[in-house]
């Protein structure tokens, strides 16, 4: 992966640790954006209705063929926070919800601001644990969860997921894949997950102002939304009773330049391989894994998992963070500690040499 890393001319200056908060803008993308805006002044109202008329549905297409999802089952949204909550204007009060302890704030707020009834699963080395014997005993009938969490970068197990769904058929799935997606080859319908949605300014390299939701074909059924506008029925004035599912997320215009920077960074991901990036990132969990925990700085919780995401807490204070930032090292001070993340942009260089800094600090 090392031959993407002129993409990204951050990255001559500072080793950018800090995929988790904000993903980095390409090179490619960047002059796209400006030809996209030069069209825009020259070509005014004729330009963007024709880029609305041909390429947002494309970019539907190709958002639903990177994450294996029916095409007519993706939502475009500005990001998760506004899909999610859009959702659950349609799901009725009489579920019982489950949610993790300390997950994002917008996956958690807007059931407790709903007044649903919530439980929570403790997130540990056992997370997994903790989730069935919660919706074994006390009927759940949603689950909510980020499929990584944003604080320490443990990742649920997909296939628990699976078991799950299995043993429990009518449980609802929402995922928030904000701190997933692009990080591994991930097909939806293969997924237990009933309801994954995303803001694509992370691990996609979408820039903000875009997401997705993707729904499976079950989840009108137990969810009544009433999101609604003209372009929900594609501006057809006689369409208000004929639409959708996913275009009840989509009541305005879409922006032809935020939607179009995701689909310009799907297809770059494409063409770098998603396997390959996802092969590329495991290798370098693993390797930034080991060098923190030989270190101490890493929660047991973290050390006990099999498998872990590319995103570590670490235990450090100010001091270690001004150090990191003195040293160039961009990363974010998060819960108790200071937040790192990696994308296929860095490089077992990259981990060595915070390493070799964190070191001068113990």
């Amino acid at each position: 992966m090392k031959k993407t890393r002129v993409q990204f001319p951050i990255l001559e200056k500072y080793i950018y640790a800090n995929t988790a908060s904000a993903g980095l803008l390409s090179a490619d993308l960047s002059l796209w954006r400006q030809q996209h805006d030069q069209a825009y002044l020259t070509g005014g109202s004729t330009m963007k209705t024709k880029a609305m008329q041909t390429e947002i549905p494309e970019i539907r297409k190709t958002v639903g063929n990177f994450f294996r999802c029916k095409t007519e089952n993706v939502a475009l949204v500005p990001n998760f926070s506004m899909g999610l909550n859009i959702l659950l204007e349609g799901l009725g009060q009489d579920d019982k919800v489950l949610l993790l302890q300390n997950d994002y704030p917008s996956v958690n707020w807007p059931f407790e601001y709903r007044g649903f009834d919530v439980s929570y699963a403790k997130v540990d080395e056992h997370l997994e644990d903790h989730i069935y014997e919660q919706v074994k005993t006390k009927s759940i009938s949603v689950l909510a969860l980020s499929l990584v969490q944003w604080v320490n970068g443990i990742q649920i197990d997909l296939d628990f997921l699976k078991a799950l769904k299995s043993e429990f058929p009518q449980l609802t799935i929402i995922a928030d894949g904000t701190q997933f997606v692009g990080t591994s080859d991930f097909s939806f319908e293969d997924s237990a997950i009933d309801v994954l949605g995303a803001s694509s300014y992370k691990w996609l390299l979408g820039g903000y102002g875009n997401g997705f939701m993707l729904f499976k074909n079950t989840v009108k059924e137990h969810f009544s939304v009433k999101g609604m506008g003209f372009n929900s029925a594609d501006t057809n004035a006689s369409g208000k009773d004929d639409i959708r599912f996913a275009k009840h997320f989509e009541p305005g215009h879409l922006d032809t330049l935020n939607f179009g920077s995701l689909g310009f960074s799907l297809n770059y991901l494409d063409s770098l391989g998603k396997n390959d990036i996802d092969l590329y990132l495991n290798k370098l969990s693993k390797k930034a894994k080991q060098e923190f925990a030989n270190l101490r700085l890493l929660e047991e919780s973290v050390v006990n998992r099999k498998a872990h995401s590319t995103i570590f807490n670490i235990k450090g204070d100010d001091k270690v963070f001004e150090l990191l930032s003195k040293n160039q090292v961009i990363c974010s001070q998060r819960g108790s500690g200071i937040r790192l993340s990696f994308h296929f942009y860095n490089t077992e260089n990259d981990i060595e040499e915070i390493v070799r800094i964190l070191k001068t600090a113990i």
